[in-house]
């Protein structure tokens, strides 16, 4: 096979949202630095909803974003919360996908704090092959040709091989 077609995970992306600022949201930075290991940023509103009291600017969630090899082993341990099974329909056009985590402790490795909670997750990821920094690069960014591009069924493939996960 040609090394330039190999796919491979770009980034893991784990993101709570709280819907709102205080108490809450600090219990959700704690529970995602320890399920990463590191600090999470927030995520603030990009409008306002008034029916929910939420206002512009406020901070709303947080989220991790992991790279190289820590991806693939938190990867692992997030397949595990949900029993290595993802749904066809997770995989978008363009070879990524997501899933949700509805409690934190299902994840191995992972005991319940009382004094936390139970918070819910998302967990997005990006796949792509060698060649992909054409697109980010300072000088001269160029689209990413087709032929580069990680096709929905080359990412089930690629996580069916290398991750041993059943798609439904």
């Amino acid at each position: 096979m040609n090394p330039m077609q190999e796919v491979r995970i770009e980034k893991v992306t784990l993101n709570i949202g709280v819907g709102e600022g205080g108490d809450k949201l600090l219990k959700a930075e704690k529970v995602l630095g320890e399920i990463a290991g590191r600090k999470p940023i927030r995520t603030v509103a990009k409008e306002t909803i008034r029916d929910f009291a939420i206002r512009k600017g406020e901070p709303v969630g947080c989220k991790v974003t992991l790279r190289g090899e820590e991806s693939e082993e938190m990867l692992r341990r997030l397949l595990g919360a949900v029993e290595k099974r993802l749904n066809q329909s997770t995989f978008d056009k363009e070879g990524n996908f997501s899933f949700g985590i509805k409690e934190h402790i299902d994840i191995p490795g992972i005991k319940y704090d009382p004094e936390i909670g139970i918070f819910g997750m998302d967990v997005c990821v990006a796949l792509c092959k060698p060649g992909y920094r054409i697109k980010y690069r300072r000088r001269e960014t160029r689209k990413v040709p087709r032929a580069q591009r990680v096709k929905k069924d080359e990412a089930i493939n690629f996580m069916s091989n290398k991750f041993s996960i059943q798609v439904i």
